[in-house]
């Protein structure tokens, strides 16, 4: 009861302090919270909002259903997760955070997901979304569209060994039941007839109409999209506020200790700082530190930034998981090893692909994020479903090596 009461004092205590910092800095406010909402409306927005909607109807129609009775056999094996968890990986991959963590809510709230299962989907697919990373970060904050594919395969990568470390997690409770069960399916019949049948034995039980449908994902989704604006313009806000006061000057010192340690350059102080706490702030920071700094640190740095995802993507994600019982604890350090491994993974990747980066940049269309129509026509429906798509495969080639692997073993054996 004690410590209960002390974390209530010490949070009232920040908020308090907080709130004094603001009437003290009212001009940074709001020029920071002017910031947050044009990130907002300008990436986030367009990025977000169409596969808020169509995830939301997917769920409805048994789409879902359908690619998790397919996928059944292949993300078990490899992941630990039932099959419905490819089709949440593949749009959390296509569509970034917080997509991923809203669909394992709502598979949580229709019992078809436990909490370990749960907890390793959040943690795969909190990633960013390809429109984020080419054209904010690699041709807007970098100015280099070739970048992108160093970063998207750090990124996206140690996403997916990120997912083979998680299989671990939870291993000892009891494996849950088969994600979808069709009464009228049975063993003996193909896996593409039990997957209609779970699509249609889902539409079946949600029952609403497709116009009704529609309404309520339009509904949730901008209510979703509203909290994730929310949640960019404040910790935006508390940035500047921190700045302005010099407490900023606190988070350098610590972190330029630690910097020191990995022989980064201390310039690239801020932009940690900035993603501790915002991903695009922190991204942009990177891009834009001195032309000094060799551009290998600083795109690492991004890497990191992209991964780690920042305190406003934390608390995107926790708002989601509210109602659940999925802990944040193994979200967050899962977030810390993703950002440390896809940090490594930059340098690994910088020399081999370097040949590749003027032929990757000739096929990088040239996205314009400051106009949110020609994000969502031209570049955010199309890239989401060719990252989706791809996905897909990736999944089943990482399957089939799994499969060839298993049976090498057992032969030899």
């Amino acid at each position: 009861m004690i410590k209960k009461y002390s974390s209530l004092t010490l949070i009232s205590l920040l908020i308090l302090s907080l709130m004094f910092l603001m009437l003290l800095f009212p001009t940074e406010v709001l020029r920071a919270s002017i910031k947050g909402l044009s990130i907002w409306w300008d990436v986030l927005f367009p990025a977000l909002f169409p596969f808020f909607v169509i995830s939301e109807i997917l769920l409805g129609i048994g789409i879902v259903h359908f690619f998790g009775m397919l996928l059944d056999p292949l993300m078990r094996p490899v992941f630990k997760i039932p099959g419905i968890g490819g089709f949440v990986v593949a749009m959390g991959f296509a569509a970034g955070y917080p997509i991923g963590a809203k669909l394992t809510s709502q598979l949580w709230d229709q019992k078809l997901v436990n909490r370990e299962e749960g907890e390793r989907l959040v943690a795969i697919t909190t990633t960013s979304d390809p429109i984020f990373l080419i054209g904010a970060v690699s041709i807007g904050f970098f100015h280099d569209a070739s970048l992108s594919g160093i970063l998207a395969t750090a990124h996206y990568g140690t996403a997916m060994l990120i997912g083979l470390l998680m299989r671990y997690h939870g291993r000892k409770r009891t494996a849950a039941a088969p994600a979808v069960s069709i009464k009228a399916s049975t063993p003996s019949q193909p896996i593409w007839i039990r997957a209609f049948n779970a699509m249609h034995d889902a539409r079946m039980k949600d029952g609403r109409p497709l116009g009704e449908m529609l309404r309520q994902a339009i509904s949730s989704s901008l209510q979703l999209t509203f909290v994730v604006g929310g949640l960019v313009v404040f910790f935006s806000s508390v940035m500047e506020v921190l700045a302005s006061a010099n407490i900023m000057n606190i988070f350098y010192i610590g972190i330029n200790a630690v910097l020191q340690q990995f022989d980064v350059p201390l310039a690239l102080s801020q932009a940690v700082a900035n993603g501790f706490f915002e991903v695009t702030l922190g991204a942009k920071a990177a891009g834009g530190a001195g032309a000094q700094i060799p551009l290998v640190y600083k795109v690492a740095i991004a890497a990191f930034v992209l991964s780690w995802a920042g305190l406003s993507v934390h608390a995107q994600i926790v708002s989601l998981l509210h109602r659940t019982d999925l802990r944040y604890i193994p979200f967050c350090l899962s977030r810390l090893a993703h950002g440390l491994m896809a940090f490594v993974a930059v340098f690994f990747l910088w020399e081999p692909m370097q040949p590749s980066r003027s032929t990757l940049a000739a096929f990088v269309p040239a996205i314009d994020v400051t106009s949110p129509l020609t994000t969502l026509w031209r570049f955010t429906v199309p890239w989401g479903l060719l990252t989706f798509a791809c996905v897909f495969i990736f999944i089943a080639v990482l399957f089939s090596v799994h499969y060839v692997v298993k049976q090498c073993m057992k032969r030899l054996i």
